[in-house]
């Protein structure tokens, strides 16, 4: 219980001294940085309206996306979580087409992590178009990533 309490204190310090000096793009700029190929960082409300409106759903998942996705649920200091980003980066360009590549900042928001049960990071949520999505938890290769993202969602 210390423990949590140390680590919640520390993050909290984290939260207050860490600063945000990009503007939050607009939609039609997220759905460019998408058809480009790009990682999209998403906070509460992108989620709500690009994911799952689970506020609203409370009850049964109802995807929000027009394309199958991956959401990666990570924070800045987390050493499996580095070795992933640029995994992602380069599906996110290698399937541009096709799929929708997401990152979570844990650390920021802390409700998004809290509805969805993530207790280890990075924890990956496959979402495809229809059907419920799965959850991998670790650092996963790019092999890894492609069979996910071909057999589960693409169905190849």
């Amino acid at each position: 219980m210390r423990s949590l309490k140390s680590l919640l204190i520390v993050a909290v310090a984290l939260v207050l001294v860490s600063c945000s000096m990009s503007a939050k793009p607009e939609k039609n700029e997220m759905e460019e940085v998408s058809a480009q190929g790009e990682v999209i960082v998403l906070n509460k409300a992108d989620f709500l309206s690009k994911v799952y409106n689970y506020e609203k759903n409370q009850t049964q998942w109802v995807y929000e996306g027009n394309k199958p996705a991956i959401i990666d649920f990570y924070a800045d200091w987390c050493g499996p979580c580095k070795k992933v980003s640029p995994i992602l980066k380069e599906l996110a360009a290698q399937y541009k087409d096709d799929i929708v590549i997401y990152k979570i900042n844990v650390d920021n928001e802390k409700e998004l992590a809290s509805a969805f049960g993530i207790q280890s990071i990075p924890t990956l949520l496959f979402i495809p178009k229809t059907g419920k999505p799965q959850i991998a938890q670790g650092a996963l290769s790019k092999e890894q990533f492609v069979e996910q993202i071909d057999n589960f969602l693409l169905k190849k």
